[in-house]
């Protein structure tokens, strides 16, 4: 899970162009500060400002050439085999720290941990979240529930959010590291349960208890990683998150295969969910309190400041307008793909990850393009065009199926980062989480909403496309509301967006490891 020290070597001609390359200290990745030369000949650097743990580069400059040595050490945790090759490719020197993959701002080596460790929960978090939706098709079928029944289902489980706005308001109070640790453990065991479910009544029960405990976790992470990364990569942080959900939820959606097995192979899915209490032992031994959670934490005050109710309201319509079409579009498409295409379980898998893995480049893109060029501009392209893709995917078969839900995914996912990072800029440090928890709440609201819609609207022999271009009303709502209300919030620290929270420099802080 983490990284190892490693040393790089490479040798370079010796012109004085290139000398004087290497002898400037870089500001890249990290920042350098150069070493008093205790040989004229071997030119030291340490690192001022950067995310490795322990860090060193010497050139030596000999007769025929120079040797330039990089030495340091990285905590990514769960994710380092993504990281490493390019973090080692910028030491090297053979590719830039400006990528698309890369955090517009450098990042210590506190944040970078959190970062890992957050990624993980939100793994976690997306399984659990995933879980119901991803099995409900097949363990309708056992109980013998029609798609209103499916629709209700789905609705009540959603109608859990109630079980997790303590945790948000919580958070505000005791700290974010406490509440995010518990929730964690919880999830997996709470959905393990569904594995025992005698009918379905019961199914729904275990899973309205089990699946608010991975909402909590996901806004939570959201939260923390807003309060950890710095100015001008809050958005980038988000797509991380987003994309590790992904994975998460990806494994949920190959765990699908275990259906095929017979009757009640769903079950086994949920039986997987024991794996995630290992990310809960990490996150128990690794994750610190958020450095702006604490610097509030010193300023004594009997109750937090009001929620701005002007931006609670205008955030809160539009996670519940969204949601009308983005819960029944992803709720209904297995049951869409097994009812109208004849996909098994093991095809819904790989159908799946073909479309979200690709799609997790978007989020990388979006997160990057929202941090650097705002916000509003990319959801304003984004949102529309994606809906209109799925609406597309819901009407067609063969290849233009699989196309236009690929472009519905990838240009969702580009949107998603710039959508979901205001819900924790636009309140300050001690109602962060309490906003961002009724604001989930309000999103899950809306989705019951279409949920049942959509329900009985299919039982009404409406077609899926034509159920879906309505629910597409909620996203047209959105986009209006955001060109229109939405304030641009890139390039300004939480501070300037909230002057009741203290000014916090984090680079200032020593980084906790």
């Amino acid at each position: 899970m983490e990284s190892g020290g490693r040393i790089l070597t490479r040798e370079w001609p010796k012109d004085p162009d290139q000398l004087a390359l290497l002898s400037e200290p870089r500001d890249d990745v990290l920042l350098e500060e150069a070493l008093e030369p205790t040989d004229p000949s071997v030119l030291e650097f340490a690192q001022e400002d950067g995310p490795f743990t322990t860090y060193g580069r010497q050139v030596e400059i000999r007769e025929d050439a120079l040797i330039e040595t990089t030495s340091y050490r990285v905590i990514i945790p769960w994710f380092r085999w993504l990281f490493r090759w390019p973090v080692q490719r910028v030491l090297t020197r053979h590719i830039s720290y400006r990528s698309w993959w890369a955090p517009p701002d450098r990042l210590d080596a506190t944040q970078v941990l959190v970062l890992g460790l957050l990624a993980a929960a939100s793994m976690s978090a997306a399984f659990v979240n995933t879980l119901f939706t991803q099995t409900v098709n097949f363990a309708a079928d056992e109980f013998g529930i029609n798609d209103t029944g499916i629709g209700i289902a789905g609705a009540v489980v959603r109608g859990g959010i109630l079980i997790a706005l303590p945790a948000a308001m919580l958070a505000d109070r005791i700290g974010r590291r406490r509440v995010i640790v518990t929730i964690a453990w919880l999830g997996p065991l709470l959905s393990l349960l569904g594995a025992f479910a005698p009918s379905f009544a019961i199914l729904v029960l275990t899973q309205t208890l089990a699946r608010p405990m991975g909402i909590a976790l996901a806004f939570l992470v959201g939260v923390v990683a807003a309060e950890e990364m710095p100015r001008n990569s809050r958005a980038y942080a988000i797509s991380i998150l987003a994309m590790a959900a992904g994975f998460g939820a990806g494994i949920a959606v190959l765990s699908l295969r275990l259906a095929d097995i017979g009757a009640g192979g769903w079950r086994l899915v949920y039986v997987i969910s024991i794996v995630w209490c290992i990310v809960a032992l990490d996150l128990t031994r690794r994750l610190p309190e958020t450095r702006r959670f604490e610097a509030v934490q010193v300023r004594a005050r009997e109750r937090p400041p009001r929620l701005n109710r002007r931006r609670f309201a205008l955030l809160a319509t539009v996670a519940f307008a969204g949601n009308i079409f983005i819960a029944p579009a992803s709720f209904f498409q297995n049951r869409y793909l097994t009812d109208i295409h004849d996909f098994s379980g093991g095809m819904i898998g790989i159908f799946s990850i073909a479309v979200g893995t690709p799609a997790s480049i978007g989020l990388i893109l979006g997160g990057r393009i929202a941090d650097t060029r705002g916000r509003r501009r990319l959801i304003a392209i984004a949102l529309p065009a994606s809906t209109a893709a799925v609406i597309g995917a819901y009407m067609a078969s063969g290849p233009p199926l699989w196309m236009l839900s690929l472009m519905g995914a990838m240009l969702g996912s580009a949107a998603y980062p710039a959508l979901a990072v205001y819900r924790a800029e636009l309140f300050p440090t001690e109602n962060r989480s309490r906003a961002t928890g009724f604001i989930t709440g309000a999103a899950l609201i809306g989705g019951m909403g279409g949920l049942i819609a959509t329900g009985r609207l299919l039982d009404a022999d409406w077609s899926y496309g034509s159920v879906m271009a309505l629910m597409a009303i909620g996203q047209v709502i959105v986009t209006v509301l955001v060109i229109t209300a939405y304030p641009e919030t890139a390039h300004l620290t939480l501070e300037t967006l909230n002057p009741e929270d203290p000014p916090i420099n984090l680079h200032d802080e020593k980084p906790r490891l």
